[in-house]
């Protein structure tokens, strides 16, 4: 009789903990961080709110810089990855498909060029960012289909390049892909 009220108290005492306790400190811990930890929205120049900054979309038009594909659909309730081997035959073909795809849409590009982000998921399925490599070799089929000049486009991925205090720098695709429909106007 004594194991079992031991054992009913310890249950009792991680629930209060873990259940109760851990969540007020994280939640207390969160009001302090900026937007209250409920996300840092992404607004268009008119006002409208486009999506969320630390999570990434699908661009299915080709007039817009392509962001990494998604094991979870872009589905920002619960993320992940395929979780497949890269020996899997289904991943290799999924990737191949990727890649053909990706070639065909740009045609400058050569097979050796297309970079690894652009047909490989991110760990968590939701990454809104790109590397520089990622985004320009993206350029030249964006510039002709906007009518814009290539340097021009360069130039807003250089703008929009965000250079973090730890780790490579990257670009964040939906200001920039923002920033691209402004450019066009």
């Amino acid at each position: 009789m004594n194991l079992l009220k031991q054992s009913l108290m310890l249950t009792f005492l991680l629930l209060v903990l873990c259940g109760v306790v851990y969540p007020a400190v994280l939640f207390g811990i969160a009001q302090l961080a900026p937007n209250r930890g409920t996300g840092e929205l992404v607004t268009a120049p008119d006002g409208r709110t486009v999506g969320f900054a630390r999570v990434g979309q699908r661009f299915d038009e080709p007039r817009y810089f392509q962001s990494r594909p998604s094991a979870v659909d872009y589905n920002a309730a619960g993320s992940g990855g395929s979780n497949k081997a890269p020996s899997n035959p289904e991943y290799l073909a999924t990737v191949a498909a990727r890649v053909d795809t990706f070639l065909l849409e740009n045609p400058t590009v050569a097979r050796g060029q297309v970079p690894a982000e652009l047909v490989t998921a991110s760990g968590s399925g939701l990454d809104p960012h790109l590397s520089p490599q990622g985004a320009a070799v993206q350029v030249a089929r964006i510039a002709q289909l906007r009518g814009l000049a290539p340097a021009t486009v360069q130039a807003l991925i250089e703008q929009h390049t965000e250079r973090p205090l730890l780790g490579p720098p990257v670009v964040h695709l939906l200001r920039l892909n923002l920033a691209l429909d402004q450019a066009q106007r």
